[in-house]
């Protein structure tokens, strides 16, 4: 059975996942994906920095460009982002998850010192959401996975980055409520993968009309 965004080729949606580093995001994104395909839906899975031209060039450059050139480098990405390839998705009937996006700009250029004003700033035009998901998970937790699986860049290497990072992502939290955007989060410290995504997918219905997980 197709949902009623793929029976009636109405404009999908654009779905944003972000929360701490070791939280489980790319997972609970995955298992997202899964039930949404299960649902009939078109489902694209995306990230940032994105595989486009000037994400590829954030990637390359983040352990060796900092503070405000970096956090524009960030944002020019996730406006090309945007236009080249969510719009489009979305147009198409589309539903799209994006594995970071407006909070993490929001959060992860602050360990540089950069100021969160001017991040809002430098991101105030970019696409809004359907639905904005923030991940929340207790630091202490966060901290022992990112332990055992060893720092994926330079911002985790900091001590207590975990408690940093959790503080800074209630400060988007905020920010982006006062700025009207659709924030769900998720407390998914002892949650599965799983259990998160199905919040994620029950929101979903609620605000589009998407088929009943069977």
């Amino acid at each position: 059975m197709k949902s009623q965004l793929s029976s009636d080729q109405r404009r999908g949606l654009f779905v944003s996942i972000d929360g701490p580093s070791g939280a489980g995001k790319t997972t609970i994104v995955r298992h997202l994906a899964q039930t949404l395909i299960a649902q009939g839906e078109q489902v694209h899975v995306t990230a940032e920095p994105s595989g486009g031209p000037i994400g590829k060039l954030a990637s390359e450059l983040t352990e060796t460009v900092t503070g405000h050139a970096l956090a524009c480098l960030y944002a020019a990405d996730r406006y090309h982002h945007v236009e080249h390839e969510i719009k489009p998705l979305v147009a198409s009937g589309h539903v799209v998850l994006s594995d970071r996006y407006l909070a993490s700009g929001l959060v992860v250029q602050r360990f540089d010192n950069v100021d969160l004003g001017f991040l809002w700033q430098l991101n105030e035009d970019v696409e809004v959401p359907d639905l904005t998901v923030i991940l929340e998970a207790d630091p202490n937790v966060v901290a022992e996975r990112l332990e055992a699986r060893g720092p994926h860049n330079r911002f985790q290497v900091t001590p207590g980055s975990s408690h940093t990072e959790a503080a800074y992502y209630k400060d988007a939290q905020e920010h982006l409520v006062a700025a009207g955007f659709n924030v769900l989060t998720v407390d998914c410290t002892k949650r599965a993968a799983e259990q998160s995504a199905a919040i994620i997918a029950s929101e979903l219905r609620a605000l589009a009309g998407l088929a009943r997980v069977r």
